[in-house]
């Protein structure tokens, strides 16, 4: 086969390869809105700060308990830097280079910690986990996490978001003193 025609092909099979990734995104975020029709805005004034801001990255967002169902409508499927920062009406994630996330306190349910969610996989409770519910009308939850930068935010991030979820809130019957479920699978199954 002349060199020319394998290129060609090569290049071929690169492009439809790329096309079907963009086709699959597309349409994962077509379902996943129909999941989370609307996410809520971040309040002019969302109340007195209940810690500093805390560097981060986003992780993902999942379905609640599905740790590898990626929502990515609303920009929740992208991975960015971000500043997460508690206050007296909910969790505020500034994120750089995509939407921020704003979670009412009455509408968070769980926190915690797990090991790793939707490709991202840090060790035993290296990700924080805020359960919450964006669109009361779909009833959908979702598992937001962020992986601080400085291990020293991490208890002070949880006690105060796990301070703002009401004893049996949100209607799923969380506990909030508890960790978010670890459904994720460990390392050795990885491997299997």
């Amino acid at each position: 086969m002349p060199a020319w025609l394998s290129v060609t092909l090569l290049l071929v099979v690169l492009v439809l390869a790329l096309w079907g990734m963009r086709a699959g995104w597309r349409n994962r975020a077509r379902r996943t809105a129909l999941l989370v029709p609307a996410l809520p805005t971040a309040p002019a004034d969302p109340g007195a700060a209940r810690t500093e801001p805390a560097e981060a990255v986003y992780v993902s967002s999942t379905r609640a308990g599905d740790w590898l169902d990626r929502v990515v409508a609303h920009d929740l499927g992208v991975r960015s830097p971000a500043q997460v920062q508690v206050h007296d009406a909910g969790v505020l994630v500034r994120r750089t280079g995509a939407r921020d996330v704003w979670v009412p306190a009455d509408r968070l349910t769980a926190v915690g910690t797990t090991r790793g969610q939707a490709g991202k996989f840090v060790g035993p409770d290296g990700l924080v986990v805020l359960t919450w519910v964006p669109d009361p009308t779909t009833g959908t939850a979702l598992d937001t996490a962020l992986r601080l930068r400085h291990e020293a935010d991490k208890d002070p991030l949880l006690t105060a978001a796990r301070a703002l979820v009401r004893p049996g809130g949100g209607g799923t019957g969380a506990d909030h003193d508890r960790a978010v479920p670890d459904s994720a699978p460990r390392p050795q199954e990885e491997q299997a």
